[in-house]
């Protein structure tokens, strides 16, 4: 039986139908399923947060190879299905929380975890936020979203936003594969991306008070899009548009130049030359 079907009979079994509202779009790709494992990079001794488990298909393979996961999932009844099938399957190191995942009790985390997703759109900034705030961050997150917004999340200069510094800040982000729609039941309007960020760094700036001090400055570049940085900060700092110009010439920088030509790296040294 291939996963579509399988996916079909359950949401009969369990009576609920996906909410378009909660994104519930189902993985029906055996394939994406490996490639999501393969990103992982799983180890025995791995603890991984599974973000919307769907059927559970992902959550036992997981299971297969991890020592723990933890796997949170809103709606009651696809969380009465789950809880179902992993009571009888026996799996013991499964742990099934029925649950927003922004208002999961990070505490119940251990110091070294790694993060599986499957995000909708309207949750991902707020998601990420969530954890990369974290003392103890996760060692890598595996996460398909929607295509446009992992785009964002992996652009370059002259294409950067909030999202991407915000991202690149504390890791590095990567594209894995492009998810078309078609491996979705039901299908959605547009295509998702798998990506992998690793390398997350548990203090980047030397206080919490230096990083949002850091996300100010990041926020008031970016707060008009049709303005040049140094008016922005201008406006946004109350100082002369000839004083930025100063600083941003002494970075060699454009004077002319919008937020979104910055990578992370320019951004940190504008922020260590305006302290």
């Amino acid at each position: 039986m291939s996963f579509l079907d399988r996916t079909k009979e359950i949401c009969r079994l369990s009576d609920f139908w996906p909410k378009h509202n909660l994104g519930q779009n189902f993985l029906i790709s055996e394939d994406v399923y490996d490639s999501i494992i393969a990103a992982a990079d799983l180890k025995k001794d791995d603890v991984i947060l599974e973000v919307g488990p769907g059927c559970g298909f992902l959550t036992a393979a997981l299971a297969k190879k991890v020592k723990k996961v933890i796997s949170v999932e809103i709606d009651p009844k696809i969380f009465a299905a789950l809880d179902t099938a992993i009571k009888a399957g026996n799996q013991k190191n499964i742990e099934l929380i029925n649950q927003d995942i922004l208002q999961f009790d990070t505490r119940k985390l251990p110091k070294k975890y790694k993060i599986v997703a499957n995000l909708p759109y309207n949750i991902t900034s707020i998601f990420l936020r969530q954890f990369w705030t974290l003392a103890k961050k996760p060692q890598l997150m595996v996460l398909l979203l929607q295509k446009e917004v992992a785009e964002r999340i992996c652009a370059k200069p002259p294409k950067m936003s909030i999202l991407s510094v915000a991202v690149q800040f504390y890791g590095r982000p990567d594209i894995v594969q492009i998810v078309r729609a078609a491996n979705f039941w039901p299908a959605p309007k547009v295509d998702s991306a798998l990506i992998k960020i690793a390398g997350l760094k548990t203090n980047y700036l030397a206080t919490q008070d230096l990083e949002k001090q850091f996300f100010s400055l990041v926020r008031c570049g970016f707060s008009s899009k049709r303005k040049m940085l140094k008016n922005n900060l201008a406006n946004g700092f109350k100082i002369s548009p000839e004083k930025v110009v100063t600083v941003l010439e002494k970075l060699n920088f454009n004077p002319l130049i919008r937020a979104e030509n910055l990578s992370v790296d320019n951004w940190l040294s504008l922020f260590a030359e305006l302290q």
